[in-house]
């Protein structure tokens, strides 16, 4: 009997995964029929004939096969419409966002008859390119502008001079980003650009989006299967259920927890896991996953969805003069303005929008100054040092409604961690690591949106609305594979995930963790689990980077691994899998540097040689990178 796999094409199965991915359980039942229903009124194939017809040609008639020439019964097939150009979906992710749009698209154009191709630019064959006919792209931007680390070979394929000329593709792209970083929705934009200077035809102008997407990316969606629906579409096919006349598309099931269905998880505990005269405050939070249907890998992330601090609600209101139970008009409804500041509207940091409709507000000729479009930079460097509150309070506007408030603020966004926990070893958990981000601005005592939110949740009975973020880049070798994890601080956190299933399994592949923290008495997350998974030889080898330990010098991780250099080398020349998970603004291009510098060094190549090395362990999903 033949496997999925050896009977869909990897493309197909590629599309089969994602689709499935955006589906609940309705939905999943409704195309079960429908698939049932095609394959009823399909042609028969040469096996069903026992080879002696082929299926049907593009004219709708059988082809005799057997040897006296005779035909095959003639199958009833309606007039041939003119045949449907193939959409390819493409899209460049970094949280999972633009995979799950993908699938939504694929959904509806395939509904519409529509035929469509799913693929992640991080596995494109960019010789199909020049093939293409349709090509819509979802590209998220990552970090301080740059394309999502998976995709950064396709993003130089397409800008580089090996890129076909695209005469006679037709194309558009929705561009995902976050309005706060200078370069906004560059990713998408840098593609957009491209497709069109390789000759390629724009089906509709550019949609970017800030990170409160959804509306925008549902009526893109909508708008893309409106231009590709072909002429005569056809009929719906015999045993295909329908939905009920007035019904909506899909109902929600209760067992289906997604970002727009959050499920309600019970905390079970939520612990400071940094020692006594630490810097910082790091917590170890277990949370219940139990009838949630919810289920995860090792390497993805939580989405968990805050609140915001009420001392913060508290300090806006009384600084616009409004109160807590005024009425506030939503893109859901009418709401109080104090449960919108609470738990619906950002209200920390500050976005160009709320500069824009505040600087209308104000009259500010300072504020009004930021919004013009060659102002980026200042833009956000002022945002970088000024919150909601901040400019409130600079630039006051008297009788302020809120409606007007909340017209200038955006959605309040769940926040990613990776998770710190495996399935397997923890049925029904999932745990994270968290840093609580304390800070002064402006002569006030700051506290990080999600962190500190998670930092009150220590009594009992607390729930915190959580789902599940696949990361599809950063999961675990095969079993007998062996694995550098590089992680700083929080960074740590998949890997602890990593060794409890790599004990669960017991795989046989070598494990080497460099970990870097402050210091060693105080910020040495999950010593006594590390020393007990090299004790019993889960984990092979364990280097330790303290930079602030006074009794030794300022060390971090990429110091250890250049110290280490030959033996790492020599790892990944054995086939090693590299991970580098924690800050993206120095640590991780700190250990790039590091990873470059050994294999120039001990592979006895120049830095171009190395530089090149690292990339085609990229392409091999041998160095993969989870950073924020």
């Amino acid at each position: 009997m033949e496997t999925s796999s050896s009977i869909l094409t990897t493309s197909q199965w590629e599309h089969v995964d994602v689709l499935v991915a955006t589906l609940d359980r309705d939905q999943a039942i409704w195309v079960s029929g429908y698939l049932a229903g095609r394959s009823q009124l399909a042609p028969p194939t040469r096996a069903d004939l026992n080879g002696t017809a082929a299926p049907a040609n593009g004219n709708g008639n059988g082809a005799a096969l057997n040897g006296g020439g005779a035909a095959a019964p003639a199958i009833a097939a309606p007039a041939a419409a003119p045949a449907a150009r193939v959409a390819s979906i493409l899209y460049a992710t970094d949280t999972g966002n633009s995979k799950e749009l993908a699938g939504m698209l694929a959904s509806a154009a395939e509904g519409k008859g529509i035929p469509t191709k799913v693929s992640d630019l991080a596995k494109y064959k960019t010789r199909d390119l020049k093939d293409e006919q349709d090509v819509l792209l979802i590209a998220a931007t990552h970090g301080e502008g740059d394309p999502p680390p998976a995709a950064l070979d396709f993003f130089e394929f397409v800008e580089g001079k090996r890129a076909p000329k695209l005469a006679g593709v037709r194309f558009a792209v929705l561009a995902l980003g976050d309005s706060t970083y200078e370069h906004y929705c560059s990713a998408g934009r840098r593609l957009d650009e491209r497709f069109a200077e390789l000759g390629a035809e724009r089906l509709a102008d550019r949609v970017e989006c800030d990170v409160d997407y959804e509306d925008d990316a549902d009526a893109w969606i909508a708008s893309m299967v409106d231009l590709l629906e072909p002429q005569a579409a056809p009929a719906p096919t015999a045993g295909a259920p329908a939905p009920a006349a007035g019904a909506p598309a899909a109902a929600a099931a209760p067992s289906s927890y997604s970002k727009r269905n959050p499920f309600p998880a019970q905390i079970l505990e939520n612990v400071a896991i940094t020692g006594r005269g630490s810097s910082k405050e790091t917590r170890h939070i277990e949370l219940s996953l139990e009838d949630s249907g919810l289920t995860y890998e090792p390497g993805d992330a939580l989405g968990v969805v805050a609140q915001n601090d009420p001392a913060l609600v508290e300090l806006l209101l009384d600084q616009v003069g409004l109160s807590a139970t005024d009425a506030v008009q939503l893109k859901k409804g009418e709401s109080t303005l104090g449960e919108a500041l609470g738990s619906t509207l950002e209200i920390t940091a500050a976005t160009p929008r709320f500069i824009t409709q505040w600087a209308e507000l104000s009259g500010s000729e300072e504020l009004a100054t930021l919004t013009a479009a060659d102002k980026a930079k200042e833009r956000t460097a002022y945002l970088d040092g000024h919150h909601v509150l901040d400019i409130v309070r600079a630039y006051p506007v008297p009788g302020v409604t809120a409606d007007q408030l909340a017209a200038g603020l955006r959605p309040l966004q769940p926040r990613l961690y990776s998770i710190a926990s495996s399935l397997n070893a923890a049925p029904d958990e999932v745990h994270l690591t968290v840093s609580t981000v304390r800070y002064t601005l402006h002569d006030l005592d700051r506290t990080g949106v999600a962190s500190g939110h998670l930092a009150t949740l220590t009594g009992d009975d607390h729930t915190v609305p959580v789902y599940v973020q696949a990361n599809d880049h950063f999961h675990l070798p095969a079993d007998d594979a062996a694995m550098i994890m590089i992680g700083a601080g929080t960074g740590v956190a998949p890997y602890r995930a990593f060794m409890q299933e790599r004990d669960v399994r017991e795989a046989t592949g070598k494990s080497w963790l460099f970990f870097g923290e402050r210091n060693f008495r105080s910020d040495f997350l999950y010593q006594v689990e590390w020393q007990e998974l090299l004790k019993s030889g889960q984990l092979d080898r364990l280097d330790l980077a303290f930079s602030r330990d006074l009794r030794t010098p300022k060390t971090y991780v990429q110091d250890r691994l250049r110290k280490q250099g030959a033996e790492v080398f020599a790892w990944l020349e054995d086939g090693a899998h590299l991970y580098v998970c924690g800050d993206a603004t120095n640590m991780a291009p700190d250990v790039h540097r590091a990873l470059v510098e050994i294999i120039a060094e001990h592979g006895g190549t120049d830095q171009d040689e190395a530089e090149h090395y690292l990339g085609q362990l990229g392409r091999e999903n041998r160095y993969r990178l989870d950073v924020y």
